[in-house]
């Protein structure tokens, strides 16, 4: 794996890139994450012959911070775009936790010919989440507090010894540099504001893509029966659900993770079967 900056239109980010070959996967993180939240599952990935790449959302990680950096679905759709265009990545399978799995859904359904498949983890945007979940979501972005760090990574991995000092002081720190503070506040707002106005649950039972569902059973942030309720909608999907995993699935749970992933790339839907690894 290896790690650079990249412009991309007029927002400077940080690219992890591994592999290589015809087949592209892009990996989206969720709000207040960056591209290494998928660390344990790039190079692995990247190993079965696929070429993996991972950014860094405007606002987050590495990438431009700061007031005047739009902070919001749409953004994020477009800059998935962008990005694309910068790599010359004509197509791929593109990957999104949490908000960024509304963002990476809100890419589909702008640009369906540059899509070969989604992957939606314990995804956002599907339903409406309601103002006392979108006043939660906000508070958690504008609190980058040590204690806000340790509570949150509490909340979204489930097990306890996978989280390390080291892993929240680094969080403490990107999160806390110049610009991050501005960037959380206006993505709270948009949030708070205007996050249930843009669901695309409905819209995505119209795309003629595989849709994969990848759920935690412990997830208290989207709780899994927002995936049950992605199933039923999406004819075109299908849902797996890891037991002993929170919200970050694919990092709590990597091995059943990147054995999935690279399945549903080939083509060969559940195949996958594993101790905890529920197919729906």
């Amino acid at each position: 794996m290896i790690s650079y900056p990249l412009a991309v239109g007029h927002t400077a980010t940080r690219v992890l890139e591994a592999g290589s070959g015809g087949k592209v996967v892009v990996l989206i993180h969720g709000t207040g994450g960056r591209a290494d939240r998928w660390v344990r599952n790039i190079d692995a990935v990247a190993s079965s012959g696929l070429h993996v790449y991972a950014v860094d959302l405007p606002g987050h990680g590495f990438a431009s911070k700061g007031e005047g950096i739009d902070c919001s679905v749409p953004a994020y759709a477009r800059f998935i775009a962008e990005f694309m265009d910068a790599m010359q990545i004509a197509k791929a399978t593109i990957v999104g936790t949490s908000l960024g799995g509304h963002a990476v859904a809100r890419f589909a359904l702008d640009h369906p010919e540059r899509v070969d498949g989604l992957v939606l983890v314990g995804s956002m945007g599907l339903v409406p989440i309601g103002d006392e979940a979108r006043a939660r979501v906000q508070a958690g972005a504008n609190n980058q507090s040590r204690e806000g760090v340790a509570t949150k990574f509490r909340r979204v991995i489930h097990d306890a010894a996978l989280v390390t000092p080291e892993m929240e002081e680094e969080e403490f720190r990107v999160n806390n540099s110049a610009g991050a503070k501005e960037s959380f506040a206006t993505l709270g707002r948009y949030v708070a504001e205007r996050l249930d106005q843009d669901v695309v649950g409905a819209d995505l039972a119209r795309l003629d893509k595989p849709v994969l569902l990848v759920w935690g059973d412990e997830d208290k942030t989207v709780p899994p029966a927002t995936g049950e309720q992605a199933r039923a909608a999406l004819s075109n999907s299908r849902l797996v659900r890891l037991a002993g995993a929170a919200h970050t699935a694919y990092f709590e749970r990597p091995d059943d993770f990147n054995r999935i992933l690279v399945d549903f790339v080939a083509g060969k839907g559940a195949q996958h079967q594993a101790p905890g690894v529920t197919w729906k």
